[in-house]
């Protein structure tokens, strides 16, 4: 590419990019300003400073019960479909059987419907699933967080097992032929040998992962029901919605404090999810 076409290749890139960011920019911005002033001299004006968004947010919707709501959530969810499916994907990749692609075929076959087409026998069958008073305020799965973990490790186990088979089949075998000859188990060369090796998949998945739970709200409404002191931080925000009026700056401030933990796991795993992204970009 000569100097010229680098030239225009790099303002488009930086314009799409100023587009790309700018709704996030401009909930930051309005999270620190007062919403008097802005009603008073419009978004498009320049003042009104203030920090009082944040701790009102953090006291009105109380955001600190919702956090934890999404911590249960979240992170069972995401440790229990990395698992499962690095234990599929293994299978899948190293032993040949005749019904390998009508396995994964299953594995993936939940992330070809959308969610609104299994609503109704999703709700009904958690609604007939018992539990103990114990796990369930409710005694049944619906209402629970035990269902909810569920639903999004059945949709999400799928993508998971395509990602991490395709990646274990990239590592050598003959790493597994020494393995069987000092004598490995099968778990021994899963655990100890294969894990360590996949870990910016798992790293890469474990992002995306923690995204899309985290950020999920359609299953939450759903199953959780009336139980709204368990809903997860994407709900709180409707905590934040008047009945006449709407404090925008104020759920903005309220949007930017809930995306932090997702942006901060990212950072924490900035260097092993673009390993896992990479790989493989660079063989023949």
């Amino acid at each position: 590419m000569n100097r010229r076409r680098g030239a225009i290749a790099t303002a488009c890139m930086m314009v799409l990019a100023l587009l790309w960011l700018f709704p996030l920019l401009w909930a930051v911005l309005s999270s620190f300003r007062d919403y008097a002033y802005t009603q008073a001299h419009g978004y498009l004006s320049f003042g009104g400073w203030t920090f009082d968004n944040y701790q009102r947010v953090w006291r009105d919707a109380d955001l600190g019960k919702y956090f934890l709501n999404s911590l249960i959530i979240t992170v069972p969810a995401v440790l229990l479909t990395l698992f499962l499916s690095s234990l599929a994907a293994f299978v899948l990749a190293r032993f040949s059987y005749r019904f390998n692609l009508a396995m994964l075929g299953i594995f993936l076959a939940a992330n070809l419907l959308p969610p609104q087409a299994l609503l109704v026998p999703v709700f009904r069958i958690y609604r007939e699933v018992p539990l103990p008073m114990a796990m369930s305020d409710t005694g049944q799965l619906l209402g629970s967080y035990w269902g909810l973990i569920a639903i999004n490790v059945a949709f999400q186990i799928g993508f998971c097992t395509f990602v991490l088979s395709n990646y274990m089949k990239t590592l050598p075998f003959e790493i597994y032929e020494q393995a069987q000859i000092d004598g490995a188990s099968v778990w021994r060369q899963y655990w100890q040998l294969t894990m360590p090796l996949v870990k910016p998949a798992l790293a890469a998945l474990a992002t995306l992962q923690t995204t899309w739970v985290y950020n999920e709200f359609f299953w939450a409404t759903v199953l959780l029901g009336g139980q709204g002191d368990k809903f997860p931080i994407t709900s709180a925000l409707n905590n934040l919605r008047g009945q006449f009026f709407t404090d925008y700056n104020l759920l903005s401030a309220g949007s930017v404090l809930i995306a932090l933990p997702v942006v901060l796991v990212f950072f924490v795993l900035q260097r092993q999810f673009v390993a896992g992204l990479t790989l493989g970009s660079t063989k023949g």
